[in-house]
């Protein structure tokens, strides 16, 4: 179950058994299906690139999908859609929210990938 409070939502390409999710390349066949959506709507060369409302990356070895709770309130189709393909391919998912990094951190190599500001994402 997804909370409604959290920011955003990691789905693992693990199953509910903990076996790996295949193919190898579902994350980014995700993230790639959900591109056009993104603030401001779709664009011109927008399917180039991910939305930052979903992106696909990889977490303890296992590839993944972190998907932002702003997607839901912007594109509640595409929200369903994301969350319903998890649970029809049984993967786990797991709420995060982002909290404030310690005083004087560097946003080195323990920050997320593409983290830009000074929030660390914690599941």
């Amino acid at each position: 179950m997804v909370s409604p409070t959290s920011q955003e939502v990691f789905i693992l390409g693990l199953t509910q058994n903990g076996k790996t999710f295949r193919p190898s390349d579902w994350a980014e066949r995700l993230a790639g299906v959900m591109s056009q959506f993104r603030p401001g709507g779709m664009r011109r060369g927008g399917h180039l690139g991910y939305s930052p409302w979903c992106v696909p990356t990889t977490m303890n070895g296992a590839k993944c999908v972190i998907v932002k709770r702003e997607l839901q309130v912007h594109e509640p189709m595409a929200w369903d859609f994301v969350m319903n393909f998890a649970r029809d391919n049984g993967l786990q998912t797991t709420d995060a929210c982002l909290i404030p990094e310690a005083p004087g951190h560097t946003g080195g190599p323990a920050s997320p990938a593409g983290s830009t500001g000074n929030t660390t994402t914690k599941a």
